[in-house]
């Protein structure tokens, strides 16, 4: 024997699908909130060494201005000691730009599961309306 089949009126069908969909998209703006925050979370460390080395860079820049200053006004031990000072402080900048931009361009911010899911659920969608 077979189960007596129930019919569904055209409308509660079609609620039926409007209700999924919210429920879909609602899940959808869940899933990329959460990329999104992992990405951010990606992206702080490098941040932080790429604006440390910012931030050494314009140090070194003032002590490299000193020394040239003191070059011309002053002694020459006093300069010296200064751009020595200037110069290591821009070979760390150098290297703390360099390594985090380096990281920078590893990090992958694109939701990439948002848009697979997305993609499965545009097909789900034209099969539902078939």
């Amino acid at each position: 024997m077979t189960a007596p089949q129930m019919q569904r009126s055209v409308p509660e069908i079609l609620e039926d699908i409007a209700s999924n969909l919210t429920q879909i998209v609602q899940a959808e703006f869940r899933l990329a909130k959460t990329e999104l925050k992992e990405g951010a979370e990606k992206v702080a460390g490098p941040g932080a060494a790429l604006g440390a080395g910012v931030v050494l860079a314009f140090y070194g820049l003032g002590f490299l201005l000193l020394a040239a200053v003191h070059a011309l006004s002053l002694a020459m031990a006093s300069w010296l000691a200064t751009l020595i000072v200037g110069g290591v402080l821009m070979v760390v900048a150098g290297i703390l730009i360099s390594a985090g931009g380096m990281k920078m361009k590893r990090v992958n911010l694109t939701p990439d599961k948002t848009i697979e899911t997305l993609e499965e659920d545009v097909q789900w969608a034209k099969q539902q309306i078939k």
